[in-house]
């Protein structure tokens, strides 16, 4: 039986309330959507401005710049590189016949790769930077150019590195004391170097190149002054070493029905130069120190026009089937009797192919002598349309140094013309920019030779727009190699290919970043006023964490009260002393206070409590889940009171 004085309640620690399921959560979610799309559309007819810099808004600004600087980075690395290419196709500016099918040469001026050379003030990572920059540019135009354009050969024109004329080699040393350290193993690491750009790039391509290229040709041979020096400032094992990897540099080649003389005219400008330590110029063979530096090239241009003509014979037994050394007859002489050379049986009096003269430096030229309209650095001077016959500004300025000079000199360049024969174009580097000019002093060629300085293909040599010069030939022949039907207006096309400009790339990925800061400092500043605006708007209340945190304040605050039906005795027997016990107040521990977070307040401000949703997204109330209670028994005293004493009392006195 119950006592009056007990009444059953609930624990006050049980405040488990069941967390919300998978389904109620979802639902809560799509509600939340709905409500804030109605709640966005309300404040834009309000004219509420806020909402444009809500935090939907302000979090799609990373996503954007990531989005921007993908497309910004693929420009500047791909699709830049492409787009120039694809403008320099051949059949967008070729005007042969349909019929025609012309030979494609390109030629490549003063790639010289980035050395130690060429910025000697540069700190580091600076230098190793535009090292590596200049390098993956070359890397990138002559890959693409290969892959795109097919050309059959190619030229390089010199100035193969910067600073390799001062690179030691093992019987000579760098003229300059700060390049001694540089020996002949800092030259073959160049070499390899140059061979990753170019050489492993033409022999990757190769594979894939047209089944009417049979022949494809690089010829590197043609030194400039970065490779060798000029003049009498050439030292012979520079130059041995030189052609021993890339080739002589005094050379005939003919190629598509042309024939192309590359003449070494750096050794040549030693002829007549002044030897500082003599006094003398350097034109007596015997009498002179520096003769065997020049006058290898003057027995070259001697013999030139003979070598072209065995060449030619040589190259039209080739092609009608004979073979390449047809055998000499037996005939008897005497012992110290020269046997006289039999030659193919075409006469060397036959017709010429058209000459191309290849050369490093520009030949001599009139100061102030214009170079066209696609020079960049300075475009003609306007003159209402009409060009200028001297416009100093345009031209290649006449100036010589320490191993350089701009042109030949006069008397060079009546020579090399005179002596090679036939010459009809011209083509220089050097210059690192594009000139173009017609030489009309030259009587040995009637009408003038036209000569192209071409442009430099490194971003690297004073020129925004670097580029190559492609030349397409187109002169079919017959069997004597005369031409066929009527003699051509020009058998020679050229077309000059720009390649992009890697300093307005970089230029733009900086004015990219600096926009890319100022996006991040003002989205970082639009969070802190849009947060607590965003808060405060919000139309639910923060929920309440799944698990208690502490023990409710109104519980805690009167225990005594929570727990005063507990302090009621029960009735006890009769024989019992009745007794009561009641709690004391701090019977059960006193509710503490959470302790305050700034950062993790901040977190759940913006974000909603660790372990729930997030706080915009409201949750339908739910009860929380209460099992019956089982039935209590009555109370009992687990410390009845102690029984009396048991005393016995003394019997009595039997009577008697």
């Amino acid at each position: 039986m119950t006592s009056p004085h007990y009444a059953p309640k609930h624990s006050s620690h049980n405040h488990f309330e069941q967390p919300a399921s998978l389904m109620q959560r979802l639902l809560g979610a799509i509600h939340w959507h709905a409500f804030r799309s109605a709640s966005h559309r309300r404040r834009d007819r309000t004219g509420n401005t806020h909402s444009a810099w809500g935090l939907r808004h302000i979090a799609k600004v990373p996503l954007a710049l990531i989005l921007l600087w993908v497309i910004v980075l693929w420009w500047g690395e791909r699709s830049v590189f492409r787009n120039s290419i694809a403008a320099c196709y051949w059949d967008t500016w070729e005007r042969w016949p349909e019929d025609a099918t012309p030979h494609h040469v390109v030629l490549i001026a003063d790639p010289q790769l980035v050395d130690p050379h060429t910025y000697p003030g540069r700190p580091w990572p600076l230098s190793t930077l535009t090292v590596r920059y200049t390098d993956l540019y070359l890397r990138r135009s002559f890959s693409l150019l290969n892959k795109a354009l097919h050309p059959d050969t190619v030229f390089f024109l010199g100035d193969l590195f910067d600073g390799g004329r001062e690179w030691a080699t093992r019987a000579s040393e760098s003229p300059e004391p700060r390049y001694k350290k540089y020996g002949e193993d800092f030259w073959l690491q160049e070499y390899g170097r140059f061979g990753r750009i170019f050489f492993r790039n033409w022999a990757h391509h190769r594979d894939h190149q047209r089944h009417t290229q049979q022949n494809r040709k690089i010829i590197t041979g043609l030194p400039g002054n970065h490779d060798l020096g000029l003049g009498i400032g050439i030292q012979r094992p520079v130059r041995a070493r030189f052609n021993a990897y890339f080739g002589e540099g005094n050379a005939i080649n003919i190629i598509g029905n042309h024939t192309f003389v590359s003449v070494d005219t750096l050794s040549l400008s030693a002829k007549g130069q002044l030897d500082p330590t003599t006094g003398r110029q350097g034109i007596g063979y015997d009498e002179d120190p520096n003769a065997d530096i020049w006058k290898p090239v003057e027995e070259f241009l001697d013999t030139v026009q003979e070598k072209k003509a065995r060449l030619l014979a040589r190259e039209l037994h080739l092609r009608a089937g004979s073979p390449e050394y047809p055998p000499q007859e037996r005939t008897a002489v005497g012992l110290y009797t020269a046997a006289a050379r039999s030659t193919p049986t075409h006469d060397l009096a036959m017709n010429f192919l058209p000459t191309i003269l290849l050369t490093h430096v520009p030949l001599y030229r009139a100061e102030g002598t214009p170079c066209g309209p696609l020079r960049e650095r300075h475009p003609p001077t306007a003159n209402h349309g009409l060009p200028l016959a001297n416009d100093p500004p345009n031209a290649i300025p006449i100036q010589a140094g320490y191993q350089y000079q701009n042109v030949l000199t006069p008397a060079l360049s009546s020579e090399l013309i005179a002596k090679i024969g036939h010459v009809q174009h011209v083509f220089s580097g050097d210059d690192h920019d594009y000139c173009d000019v017609v030489h009309r002093g030259y009587t040995a060629t009637g009408g003038g030779v036209r000569e192209i300085t071409v442009k430099s293909m490194s971003w690297a040599m004073g020129v925004r727009r670097p580029g190559f010069l492609m030349v397409s030939l187109w002169h079919p022949v017959d069997a004597r190699g005369s031409p066929l039907g009527a003699p051509a207006a020009t058998t020679l096309q050229t077309h000059l290919c720009l390649l992009p400009d890697q300093l307005g790339v970089f230029v733009r990925y900086a004015l990219l970043l600096a926009v890319t800061l100022a996006a991040l400092v003002v989205r970082a500043v639009a969070i802190g006023f849009a947060a607590p605006t965003a808060i405060s708007a919000s139309p639910h209340p923060r929920p309440r964490p799944l698990l208690p945190l502490s023990v409710s304040p109104a519980r805690a605050a009167t225990p005594t009260l929570a727990h005063a039906s507990h302090t009621s005795l029960a009735a006890r027997p009769s024989a019992g002393r009745p007794r009561s016990a009641s709690a004391a107040p701090s019977s059960f521990p006193e509710a503490k206070p959470v302790l305050a977070n700034p950062l993790v307040d901040r977190f759940e401000r913006l974000f909603g409590s660790f372990g729930s949703i997030p706080a915009c997204i409201p949750i339908p109330p739910m009860p929380p889940y209460m099992p019956p209670m089982p039935p209590t028994p009555p109370y009992m005293d687990p410390y009845p009171p102690p029984m009396p004493p048991y005393i016995e009392e003394p019997m009595p006195p039997k009577r008697e």
